[in-house]
């Protein structure tokens, strides 16, 4: 007999709603948010299960925790909606869409596979943007008093005494905890930084990508735990949308009434964008990934020949380096799902 369950996660609590084939409600728990309860009372559910889960903060724990006791599980993307709203009501809403095959945006999760390698590349997102706040706020601090500041030297602990000596007495004490914790990320950063690196070392994928123009290590090593596996995009399509470079097009008042009195298209301005239900982190790779490589003398010639032509033709700088974003992205998954390293020449001929 199935067995429909949906889960409502929080910090304290979870809220399981169970339901049958024909869709009747069966019951509905409250659980302590606890890896043991859980599991016994997922357990006590007799017949084959299927669970659904919201994405959130503990999805990924409990898809590690639950998935060895159900038949199937599914990690859901919540929808905005009007109307009452608790958490007996969404676990048994995700139930019911569970039973049904109504859950429009499923979840990718694959915690067992490169589950250091993400925790570290999150760490490192995080700590970078730290440190870029932190010295933010510390030339902030300088001019505020109208001491000009530009460059990297203010952070040198060579410099240090003559910059706070600039700083009236009633700033000097801030002055110095800002530089204390640019120096204390500095470092963090780097400690991070060579963690990273020792742990994408450990896999062959590594190292193959990096070969690819404009990706570097660290964006390779970030690249890993968001993917996991090249396999789950049917095509290159896909995983530009997933990536956040799939062109929109967007029109209205597509039709006008002809002469003849039959309709037809009209010509009208097209709206064009980039979707918007993305990854974050796998943009900012590609697109600095093609930076690099039209900023770098030594970068892919075939790319930067791209590049040029294309503003050569009269494309706007930033849609021709959205181009080369999505060459590059192409380029991964092509690579990946092949196994093959990156050949320039080969790159050249499909180019042509």
């Amino acid at each position: 007999m199935e067995r429909y369950i949906g889960l409502d996660a929080h910090a304290a609590s979870c809220t399981l709603g169970i339901v049958g084939p024909s869709g009747r409600r069966l019951r509905e728990q409250v659980v302590e948010t606890d890896g043991e309860a859980l599991v016994g009372v997922v357990r006590s559910v007799g017949g084959r299960r299927h669970l659904c889960i919201e994405e959130g903060e503990l999805s990924g724990w409990l898809y590690e925790l639950l998935k060895p006791h159900v038949a199937q599980i599914v990690v859901a993307r919540a929808e905005r909606k009007a109307g009452p709203k608790s958490d007996k009501i969404d676990a048994f809403e995700w139930a019911e869409k569970l039973r049904t095959n109504a859950i429009r945006t499923a979840v990718f999760k694959a915690p067992e596979r490169y589950a250091a390698l993400r925790e570290l590349a999150r760490a490192y997102r995080h700590v970078s943007k730290d440190l870029v706040r932190g010295k933010n706020r510390l030339k902030s601090l300088y001019r505020r008093r109208a001491i000009a500041v530009s460059g990297d030297e203010i952070y040198a602990e060579a410099h240090r005494e003559s910059w706070l000596e600039q700083l009236p007495a009633s700033a000097l004490v801030a002055g110095k905890a800002l530089h204390a914790q640019v120096d204390g990320l500095t470092a963090l950063k780097k400690q991070v930084r060579g963690e990273l690196l020792a742990e994408a070392s450990r896999h062959a994928e590594m190292r193959l990508l990096q070969a690819i123009p404009g990706l570097g290590p660290i964006r390779v090593a970030q690249i890993l735990p968001i993917v996991v596996t090249p396999h789950r995009f049917r095509n290159v399509r896909k995983f530009w949308a997933y990536c956040g470079l799939a062109v929109v097009m967007r029109t209205t008042s597509d039709w006008v009434q002809l002469a003849d009195g039959r309709w037809g298209r009209a010509k009208v301005n097209k709206t064009r964008g980039l979707n918007h239900n993305r990854n974050p982190v796998l943009k900012s790779i590609f697109k600095g990934a093609a930076q690099t490589v039209i900023d770098s003398p030594r970068g892919s010639t075939v790319l930067r020949d791209k590049y040029q032509r294309l503003i050569d033709e009269g494309t706007k700088p930033n849609l021709a380096a959205l181009t080369i974003a999505r060459k590059i992205a192409a380029i991964v998954l092509r690579s990946w799902k092949e196994g093959t390293s990156y050949d320039e020449q080969a790159h050249r001929e499909r180019m042509k």
